[in-house]
């Protein structure tokens, strides 16, 4: 377990977040943002290439750290955070929308915090998938994780999972997926009317 390509993906997440915790300077995180060596390749599936999760600047994404901000690139599957004080800095891996037709991308903000979220799928999941549910409480078959991030757009939503299979694929009906230890993270970092932006 400890040589496949997810245990390296998730260390290599937690040491980048560790490391801006402690506040160290890009060129020290950069020297972790190369890829690290590979084994010989086992499947020929997609491959997942961390050096996409480097160090990134705000500044050619938002015009000011007012309430903080959230950085979706669809194209690395990863999440970028940069508190209002420039503090805090954290970068995280994501799933993101299985298709083109479900993918939103542009500005928005954080309108709603949620422990616990509930969820139930949009009109048009039910309709593509009759029989979901209509209604799923907290839980560990909650589809949202232990914790979401509500958009200004609806129905839209940055959140946990259950399932760590999702993260670094697309694997969501629209959604922004981490892992739940990473989610409810962000939650703390995070307040209402924190910018996020979809690219």
């Amino acid at each position: 377990m400890s040589n496949s390509p997810f245990f390296n993906r998730r260390a290599f997440i937690g040491s980048v977040a560790a490391m801006g915790a402690a506040g160290l300077a890009a060129p020290a995180l950069a020297q972790f943002a190369e890829p690290m060596p590979a084994a010989a390749p086992v499947n020929t599936g997609p491959q997942h290439n961390i050096s996409s999760f480097r160090m990134q600047d705000w500044r050619p994404y938002f015009q000011n750290l007012t309430n903080g901000a959230v950085l979706c690139d669809l194209k690395s599957r990863a999440l970028h955070f940069w508190s209002e004080d420039q503090q805090t800095y954290r970068v995280y891996p994501s799933s993101i929308p299985v298709s083109e037709d479900l993918t939103r991308t542009g500005r928005t903000e954080i309108i709603r915090k949620v422990e616990g979220p509930s969820w139930a799928p949009t009109p048009a999941m039910k309709e593509r998938n009759p029989d979901w549910p209509d209604f799923v409480p907290p839980g560990p078959d909650n589809p949202l994780g232990t914790h979401a991030l509500w958009l200004s757009w609806q129905y839209y939503r940055i959140h946990g999972t259950h399932d760590t299979r999702k993260i670094g694929r697309p694997s969501s009906n629209g959604c922004i997926g981490l892992y739940n230890e990473h989610i409810a993270e962000l939650y703390d970092l995070t307040k209402i009317g924190t910018q996020v932006l979809i690219i």
